[in-house]
């Protein structure tokens, strides 16, 4: 099997091992006395919904939130689409009947609330005083700032009606079991979907700490809510919280775990790194290009032929013009570091099939991809400068599509050292 072949492989064994129908099912609660209610928000939650269709023989009923593209068919739980990464009038549309969905709830009702990457933009619901514009603005301004997606939904927890635990605890006195499919750096609840039902430690003065920090500029009605306190979020401890638990279905170490024995199957020696890497995308790639180097020359700290797996969420500053995302800036960024190093390939990806505002998963990068890029008059550093990644790997044919995977574990990226 060629390099390309088993990196492309091992990044579907990766998405397959995070699919609702194969891994939701473990993780159910036992059937409760009242009404089971089913609400979610994510890239995930509609096929969640759909996993958890097939199981759940008793009486079911509720609505979750995907992206477009993501729905899928349900018998008995509503499916809304709505945009990501930034938020519309459908997600506020979906936030505000959830939101409705659970009022009036007993202590015999249980709420299963299905939680999955995306869900901070899908489950738009801006506290009194902000309007979806003052969000939207907001969010563009964070992304492209550098800011750390658990930098990110600080500010989110604290600006929203549904996150930061407030949708948990309009649920009570109802039990709360929330599935949840981590797409964040260390897998803390709070950082999935901005942790609707979760309480959050972090406050009002942190996320304004956050806007100094990257100089991000905020409308005068998001630094009031701040500033005064009045956005405070649901704290851990809160007695509205006290029946509300977080079980987690899928991870993105599962996935790498999934890879890596695809890998090994085919021969080579798998090394997962971190499931949490964060950082500037571009360097990241630089640092792993001088790993890959020591390996390939000098069998240090690890042997060729092998792997080297990793995960998390990197981000990217934008200064260019160009066409995003983190993976292909981290691609681009090691094919510099590597300059065509003999029998290296790379694959880095997004797990949920979008790379930045593209609707591209990633990319491969091959010993000869610099140079192919250059015959055909493309400058790797120029693409790198532009932040313009999807427009050097699609000019090489070397864009990683995979359509909606209905699920979201973050970043993949696997880096496949021949032997010398």
């Amino acid at each position: 099997m060629d390099a390309r072949t088993l990196l492309r492989r091992m990044f579907d064994a990766a998405i397959a091992s995070a699919q609702p129908a194969l891994c939701l099912a473990p993780h159910l609660p036992e059937k409760p006395r009242g009404r089971t209610l089913v609400i979610g928000a994510g890239k995930a939650s509609a096929a969640m919904a759909r996993a958890l269709e097939d199981v759940w023989d008793g009486p079911l009923s509720g609505a979750v939130v995907t992206r477009f593209g993501y729905g899928v068919a349900c018998q008995r739980i509503e499916v809304i689409e709505a945009s990501h990464p930034l938020p519309d009038a459908a997600g506020l549309a979906a936030a505000q009947k959830i939101a409705g969905l659970v009022q009036g709830l007993s202590a015999d009702d249980l709420v299963i609330a299905l939680i999955s990457g995306g869900g901070s933009a899908l489950l738009a619901a801006p506290l009194p005083g902000l309007t979806l514009e003052d969000k939207r603005g907001l969010s563009a301004a964070l992304l492209a700032s550098g800011a750390t997606i658990s930098e990110i939904n600080c500010i989110r927890r604290h600006l929203s009606a549904l996150k930061g635990g407030r949708l948990g605890a309009l649920c009570a006195p109802a039990r709360v079991v929330a599935l949840l499919i981590s797409d964040v750096p260390g897998d803390d609840p709070i950082d999935i979907a901005s942790g609707p039902t979760v309480g959050d430690p972090t406050t009002c003065a942190d996320a304004l700490a956050v806007l100094t920090r990257y100089g991000v500029s905020a409308p005068p009605a998001v630094l009031d809510l701040l500033r005064t306190g009045a956005g405070e979020s649901v704290k851990p401890g809160d007695p509205r919280l006290a029946r509300s638990e977080v079980r987690f279905i899928a991870t993105p170490q599962m996935a790498l775990e999934a890879a890596a024995v695809y890998a090994r199957e085919a021969g080579f020696a798998v090394h997962i790194l971190s499931d949490r890497i964060e950082g500037e995308a571009r360097e990241v790639g630089t640092v792993l290009g001088a790993l890959a180097r020591q390996v390939a020359a000098k069998g240090q700290p690890f042997a060729a032929p092998c792997v080297l797996l990793s995960g998390g969420e990197t981000t990217v500053t934008v200064r260019g013009s160009g066409h995003g995302g983190r993976n292909v800036e981290f691609l681009l960024s090691l094919g510099l570091a590597l300059d065509g190093l003999p029998g290296v390939y790379a694959l880095a990806g997004d797990t949920d099939g979008v790379d930045g505002a593209e609707e591209i998963a990633g990319a491969l990068l091959a010993p000869d991809s610099l140079a192919r890029a250059r015959a055909l008059g493309f400058s790797p550093r120029a693409s790198l400068e532009a932040n313009d990644g999807h427009g050097f790997f699609q000019v090489l044919g070397d864009s990683v599509v995979t359509g909606p995977t209905l699920t979201n574990v973050n970043d993949f990226r696997a880096i496949l050292i021949a032997p010398s």
